[in-house]
């Protein structure tokens, strides 16, 4: 500043940093604040001591800076700025003549602006590096609104953070190409764009026509040209577009008017060079040459044959593509014909479909009909006789080819299902052998055990009372069997034990009696009946119990509640009803609280004839309306729950988890009336203190469920093989089980609801009794000829 016209150099370089970055909206207050400062440093220098009346001379220099300051207030109040209202209060406090209308008029549509623009800034401002997204939404916005100035500041604000992002560059460069078409903008940009990062093809190629739009010299545009083979692209394709580019320039500048021309030359020359590089560097660094259709050289072909008139080039380019592998293409041969059609003669164009019909893979019929057509307009009878011969000749090869085809990929396909048969069948010998095994450790575990068997004569001497089939079967009746038989607590004299497969016969001969009598109309109806599950082993008069939940649902025909060997309840049993419309009312009872446990109620279904029925009720996929909750304290209610999330929207339903007991969860579904309501809730409620527990809150996604109580299922044991219990929110990742196999002992207990879940009938097989009240005694041939009837 203080060097001679210092202080013009320095407005100068504050002028232009206003043009630059003055619009800037959070960070251009600062620059206009530091240009006013300035001015004010030199007002303060002009300025007469106080009591001397100024000069003419320094009167008007003094009046002069004034307007400078005044000037530069007006400007930046014009502006759209953050904090722009205390700039204008400032203005107020600093000018002796108050604010004029044109300034109060400007700075009210810049503050318009600043509120539009606001909500672009605010998003940036809390964003994390490099801000992408928001940039982009703010640079949509500029461009709709369409102030050069603006769009530019934008672009680049953004590219000073993405400066490596090829997408943001090559937007940039297309605005400047197409709208404002500044050429030191619009080069030195480009520039800036290859030098950051010139892995990006694309904006070199748009770089060389810049340079040619521009009227750049040829020298300059040859010298960005060699930059670009040197930069290093990532795809053998991006060469040759580059070299199309290039090519392209070059063939603009020829005078095809004159045979002869040095441009001429540098084409046909660019041309050689092309293919030789593509050959070379391409192919030796790719693998491959990046133009398999041989592009350039059909360019270079037609540019000889349309404007240099010399068919012969065109034929050599022609000759030399067809025998890098595309003589086997139609299209490649049609682009051939239909270039001598245009530049050639007959004669020329008649051997190329010849060669086409002889040489086609893809497409014989379609060259074949194009032949045809062509000696149907310019040949002769013997050109038409020769190109029947020639095509029928070709089309009965290609049958044959293809059949030969056909029939191997036939013989593939039967060789695969062979195979394929042959492992189901080694699949099924090696399951046959398993049950073989399985069956004679049975048998010597009956005969090791046969004085225990002896002893049991006498243990009972009432007949077995009747027993349901828990399991899909609910309303089959069948007597419980001992040893004993039908005969009471001891053997007649003379008995002897039947070997065990005539006893089993003999079993399910007598289940199948019971069964047929079960299945009378008068005695069971699955279509008017209910099945009831998880009541408590101690509910005193269960079926008057039943009775009186159920009688508001209609007519009941009969309550057939379950009971053990010993006379105990077994927590089950049916409720028929005279008529099918009371079925649905009482399955509204689903969950009704009946000795402090929940009880159970779903459709009585015999999944033997019905082995796809589900009973889960609830949904098992993600449901964007409900949203699931966690870590609720075990007191929490219902009526709390619906308290604590009424304030978020529209609640249709509110579920607690509970275990089979009835016993909470902390986990729980609330379902809202749409997508909106449930997403702000989670947004609201995910960390929560209720009661002194933080709940975690997410979109209801329950994790899959696999139905292993599959009847038509290969493993007969799956019936009495627990559910593995997982957490409240599905398997872990890997769902490997690590525990050996025989350790993993069997457990008896109910299988836990989880999600909602309806809980299923389990058979109350005689093993899965002894292992629920945990005993460890064997089992006895009674207890395997129970189990064997009821699979």
């Amino acid at each position: 500043m203080g060097s001679p016209g210092g202080i013009d150099k320095v407005r100068a370089i504050f002028e232009r940093a206003v043009m630059n970055v003055g619009l800037h909206m959070t960070k251009g207050q600062t620059l206009w604040e530091a240009y006013r400062e300035f001015e004010n440093a030199i007002l303060s220098t002009v300025q007469p001591p106080p009591g001397r009346i100024p000069s003419h001379e320094e009167q008007e220099l003094l009046n002069t800076q004034l307007e400078r300051i005044h000037t530069l207030f007006r400007r930046q109040l014009a502006v759209p700025l953050m904090d722009m209202e205390a700039t204008f209060a400032e203005y107020e406090e600093w000018s002796e003549n108050g604010v004029s209308e044109t300034v109060m008029h400007q700075y009210k549509n810049a503050l318009q602006q600043m509120e539009k623009r606001k909500a672009f800034e605010e998003p940036l401002l809390v964003a994390e590096p490099p801000k992408l997204a928001e940039y982009q939404a703010y640079i949509d916005y500029e461009l709709k609104e369409g102030d050069p100035a603006r769009i530019q500041i934008i672009f680049e604000r953004a590219l000073a953070e993405n400066c490596l992002v090829p997408d943001m560059w090559a937007k940039y460069t297309t605005y400047l190409d197409r709208q404002l078409k500044i050429k030191d903008l619009v080069l030195s940009t480009h520039d800036r764009a290859v030098r950051n990062c010139p892995w990006t093809m694309g904006l070199w190629k748009s770089y060389l026509l810049a340079l040619e739009r521009h009227g750049s010299d040829h020298q300059t545009v040859s010298d960005i040209f060699e930059k670009a083979l040197n930069a290093g692209f990532i795809q053998a394709t991006d060469y040759v577009e580059i070299w199309q580019a290039y090519l392209d320039y070059l063939r603009r500048r020829v005078d095809f008017s004159k045979e002869s021309s040095k441009e001429l030359e540098e084409l046909r020359g660019a041309f050689s060079r092309s293919l030789d590089y593509m050959k070379q560097d391409v192919e030796e660094r790719f693998g491959e040459s990046g133009d398999p259709s041989c592009i350039i050289m059909q360019i270079w072909a037609r540019i000889e044959a349309l404007h240099c008139k010399n068919m012969q080039k065109a034929r050599e380019l022609w000759d030399s593509i067809m025998t890098k592998g595309n003589a086997k293409y139609a299209n490649m041969w049609l682009e051939y014909y239909n270039l001598e059609r245009s530049y050639g003669d007959a004669l020329h164009c008649r051997k190329a479909l010849h060669r086409a019909v002889q040489c086609t893979s893809d497409y014989p019929e379609h060259v074949c009909e194009v032949l045809l057509t062509f000696e149907r307009v310019e040949g002769s009878l013997e050109d038409w006789d020769a190109a029947v011969q020639k095509t029928e000749t070709r089309l009965n090869r290609v049958n044959e080819q293809r059949a030969k085809v056909a029939e191997k990929e036939a013989s593939q396909v039967r060789q695969e299902e062979e195979r394929a048969e042959q492992r189901r069948r080694a699949k099924a010998d090696k399951k046959a052998q398993k049950k073989t095994q399985k069956g004679i450790l049975t048998g010597e575990k009956r005969r090791a055990e046969q004085d225990d068997y002896h002893d049991e004569w006498n243990e009972d001497s009432e007949q077995a009372p009747k027993r349901h089939r828990g399991n899909g079967d609910p309303t089959i009746e069948e007597y419980m069997e001992t040893e004993t038989g039908l005969f009471g607590k001891s053997a007649p004299p003379g008995y002897k034990p039947a070997p065990p497969g005539a006893k089993a016969a003999q079993q399910g001969a007598t289940a199948a009696a019971h069964r047929q009598k079960d299945d009378k109309p008068e005695l069971r109806n699955d279509n008017s009946s209910v099945f009831i599950s998880n009541l408590s082993y101690t509910l005193e008069e269960p079926e008057a119990k039943l009775r009186t939940l159920f009688e508001t649902c209609g007519p009941i025909k009969q309550i057939r509640p379950v009971f053990s060997n010993k006379g105990s309840f077994k927590g089950y049993g049916y409720v028929q009803f005279e008529s099918t419309v009371s079925v649905s009312e009482a399955l509204k009872l689903d969950r009704r609280e009946v000795a402090g446990r929940p009880m159970f109620v779903s459709p009585c279904v015999d999944k033997n004839k019905n082995p796809d029925f589900k009973v889960f009720k609830y949904n098992t996929s993600m449901e964007k309306h409900k949203i699931f909750i966690s870590g609720l304290p075990f007191s929490c209610t219902k009526e709390q729950l619906e308290e604590i999330c009424k304030n978020h929207g529209t609640i249709r339903e509110v579920r607690l988890v509970t275990y089979r007991s009835g016993k909470p969860k902390g986990l729980a579904y609330v379902e809202f009336a749409d997508e909106t309501q449930a997403s702000q809730a989670v947004l609201k409620m995910d960390g929560m203190d209720v009661e002194g527990n933080k709940i975690s809150v997410a979109i209801s996604n329950p994790p899959r469920r696999n139905m292993m109580e599959n009847p038509g299922s290969s493993r007969p044991m799956m019936d009495m093989m627990p559910r593995q219990v997982h957490g409240a929110r599905g398997r872990g990742r890997t769902q490997l089980a690590l525990l050996p196999r025989s350790l993993n002992r069997q457990s008896g207990t109910a299988n836990k609801v989880e999600n909602g879940t309806a809980a299923q009938p389990t058979p109350a097989t005689a093993g899965s009794a002894a292992n629920a009240a945990g005993d460890t005694k064997p089992l006895s041939n009674s207890d395997f000829a129970r189990m064997l009837l009821n699979k």
